[in-house]
């Protein structure tokens, strides 16, 4: 081998040795680039994040803050069978209540079928009765084995919803009950049932249109 032949074998190893360390000098530079790219996105991810927690935070708090509790409010608490009647946010009045069994009863035979819950939600006041008529439903019948009435006369109970009842839609109602020994207890087919002087005391100061939150 002559001397030009080696001088140029020695140029071009030293030629791929520069190339290979170029392009590992670029990799190691893409490499870092992309470990900061994600930080830094995953920083400003983080950021955005927070922003708009702290934008909805100030949102909530500007709407409880609307609906802070004002005026005459009936609260009752299902699962412990209690019902608050405050004005505003002071409390007037704790009583003892029964409120819906959560039970089901299906139609013999038939496709019907009724769950005895007592609703979970905001309402009002949409009715106030003294001496109220509980016209007695399909269900009521059922319940008991019986065959359903087609004279109404025989639906009308004058007894069993007590001396004043507040109605919410639906055809549920706060009302009074003749199985006191059972208040305290999840019993009824939904409606809201309370003690003699409770009740009075509640039918007294609601008004029509006075909010009920039941949960």
């Amino acid at each position: 081998m002559n001397k030009n032949k080696v001088y140029r074998t020695a140029l071009l190893g030293l030629a791929i040795v520069w190339v290979c360390l170029e392009i590992a000098g670029y990799t190691i530079v893409l490499f870092q680039h992309s470990r900061k790219i994600p930080d830094e996105l995953e920083k400003f991810i983080a950021e955005k994040n927070l922003r708009d927690l702290q934008a909805k935070n100030r949102q909530l708090a500007g709407r409880i803050k609307t609906f802070s509790p004002r005026g005459t409010l009936i609260l009752v608490d299902t699962a412990e069978n209690r019902l608050y009647l405050k004005e505003g946010t002071k409390m007037l009045r704790e009583a003892v209540v029964s409120c819906g069994s959560g039970e089901v009863l299906e139609e013999p035979g038939g496709t019907r079928k009724w769950v005895f819950d007592t609703p979970r939600g905001e309402y009002a006041v949409q009715s106030k009765l003294v001496d109220p008529t509980w016209i007695k439903p399909d269900w009521a019948f059922i319940e008991e084995g019986e065959k359903v009435p087609k004279n109404f006369n025989d639906r009308i109970d004058e007894d069993s919803l007590g001396d004043f009842a507040l109605g919410f839609g639906n055809g549920y109602f706060i009302h009074g009950t003749l199985y006191t020994r059972l208040l305290g207890r999840n019993v009824t087919h939904g409606c809201i049932r309370v003690g003699d002087a409770d009740l009075e005391a509640i039918f007294q100061k609601a008004g029509s249109g006075t909010r009920i939150y039941i949960y």
